[in-house]
Order: structure tokens, then C-alpha cells, then sequence
């Protein structure tokens, strides 16, 4: 179950949207939209206009249930600024709160909710254009 929140993250910072796609149940729901697609749209509009990051996880908690599962972990994600941004950094930390459905292919994301608990640097980084 933890790797599977491990692999998600690592999805994230090598923009792997196929392998982060294929990590979620068609009608995930997670920052604040539901559908795998749109999801993915929101996840890469603040992706891909930044260079670099890290999702760093822990503090991981796990309830399980049969083939559902509840974790909810702190974050760290470091941000490195391109193009107009090259050279600023954006940093936020706090919490991510997920459900996590037993499919055939392992476990998938069905929902997350993040709480941005501190942030510092330049936001400009993750904005999408």
C-alpha cells in the first residue's frame, strides 16, 4: 500500500502522466476536480510550467479495509522555477489525506485531498500560463 503512495509521488516528479494516469480510478477525485482526466489536466497545468521537483512523503498512516484503503502522509514538494521563472524556487509542505481502491493492477487512487499547511519562494513557479 505505502509503495503505491511512493510510486504516485515519484510519477509526479518524473512526469510520467501515462504511469500517473494508470496509478487512478477513472472517476478519481483530487485537487479539487473529479475525473482522471481532469485531474491529470490540473496536476500538469502546475507541472509542467516548472523545471525539477520533489514530492518528498512521510509520517504515512494506512487503514485498511478489505480492497479499500485510507493513508494520509505529510509532504514536502520543491519546486525549481524554467523559463521566466529559472532560477526561483516555490516550496510547500503539509499533509495529503487519500483513499485508495484494490484493483487488478494493485492499488489506485480514488481520491485526495491536499492541505497546504506552509509554503515559501516564489508561487510564479507553479502557475499555470
Amino acid at each position: 500500500m505505502v509503495d503505491s503512495l511512493y510510486r504516485f509521488q515519484a510519477r509526479l516528479d518524473a512526469k510520467d502522466w501515462p504511469g500517473l494516469r494508470s496509478a487512478m480510478t477513472e472517476d478519481a477525485r483530487a485537487y479539487f476536480v473529479e475525473g482522471v482526466d481532469a485531474v491529470l489536466a490540473v496536476v500538469r497545468a502546475h507541472l509542467d510550467v516548472c523545471g525539477a521537483t520533489q514530492h518528498l512523503m512521510g509520517n504515512v498512516q494506512v487503514q485498511l479495509d478489505g480492497d479499500a484503503a485510507r493513508t494520509r502522509s505529510y509532504f514536502r514538494a520543491f519546486h525549481v522555477g524554467a523559463g521566466a521563472n529559472e532560477g526561483a524556487v516555490y516550496e510547500c509542505l503539509g499533509d495529503y489525506t487519500d483513499s485508495w481502491a484494490r484493483t487488478d493492477a494493485g492499488w489506485a487512487l480514488t481520491s485526495r485531498v491536499i492541505a497546504v499547511r506552509a509554503e515559501s519562494g516564489d508561487r510564479a513557479v507553479i502557475t499555470p500560463r
